[in-house]
């Protein structure tokens, strides 16, 4: 129909005339009401933002000389940061002459993966980067949860 009939259509029903897809041919128009449209857009918006859950990262800190129950508290509090869902920055720092023993440090980081192993997944392998050895886990519940969104 006319762009004219449409618009006396519209004014009849007391609606709005909104172009659904103005490059097709001919526009595709529909009558709605687009002041609660709108509404109703900004509340699923609102919705969408409040069930967003924003990932923080957590860093641990540790040196190549750590002893046993404080490496232990190290693992038990990224366990705690990764149950809360968040990802884990594990960072060994080397001083002076424990730079020439990186390997520690290495072996260290893969200890803490495989402690943390049964609620966390490597994300990024150990790297040397400058004087501190950086490493990222994250929960294993947020990856099964997103391979079984993508299976879907």
């Amino acid at each position: 129909m006319s762009t004219a009939e449409a618009m006396d259509k519209a004014a009849e029903a007391d609606l709005d005339l909104v172009k659904i897809s103005p490059n097709a041919v001919p526009p595709v128009c529909k009558l709605m009401d687009y002041g609660k449209y709108k509404f109703e857009q900004t509340k699923r918006d609102k919705e969408a933002k409040k069930n967003q859950r924003v990932v923080e990262i957590k860093e641990v800190r540790m040196s190549p000389g750590i002893d046993v129950n404080d490496f232990n508290v190290k693992v038990r509090n990224a366990q705690r940061f990764l149950a809360d869902g968040n990802r884990v920055k594990v960072a060994v720092r080397f001083r002076g002459r424990e730079m020439a023993h990186t390997d520690i440090g290495k072996r260290l980081l893969e200890k803490f993966a495989e402690d943390c192993a049964e609620v966390a997944t490597m994300d990024k392998e150990p790297k040397l980067d400058g004087r501190h050895m950086t490493m990222f886990l994250s929960c294993k519940q947020n990856k099964e949860s997103k391979n079984k969104d993508n299976k879907k």
